[in-house]
């Protein structure tokens, strides 16, 4: 987003898009519109940055994006289940799962979505 694009002016893109997701063909055409990326490099660049982040959780490395929150590897233990529909006693393996927290910053924004960005 450049400089001169106030932060409200790109929510209200957002807002407009016809699913109720943002998927990364919508991040970039945000940065295609907003930033004047063509659109060749704007999917390239959402592309690096997604390969980044999964780059690192499967290195078991911790992803922090700040005002944002942090992804982090957590690998649960093996547990007895069973089957909900037979009642089949059946053993969970050991997995490694990502978690996601939101930060502060974030969750106050959701608490408050009307306040100012800047402010938080």
């Amino acid at each position: 987003m450049s400089t001169n694009t106030p932060a409200r002016e790109l929510e209200l893109s957002v807002d407009a898009l016809e699913t109720p997701a943002l998927t990364k063909a919508h991040l970039a055409e945000l940065l295609f519109t907003h930033i004047g990326l063509n659109k060749r490099e704007a999917k390239d660049m959402v592309d690096a940055f997604f390969d980044l982040i999964v780059g690192s959780l499967v290195k078991g490395e911790d992803v922090k994006l700040s005002s944002f929150g942090n992804f982090q590897i957590r690998t649960k233990a093996p547990r007895p289940g069973r089957n909900p529909r037979t009642g089949e006693s059946i053993p969970i393996e050991a997995r490694r799962v990502v978690t996601f927290h939101a930060s502060n910053k974030l969750k106050a924004r959701i608490q408050n979505p009307d306040a100012d960005a800047s402010a938080l």
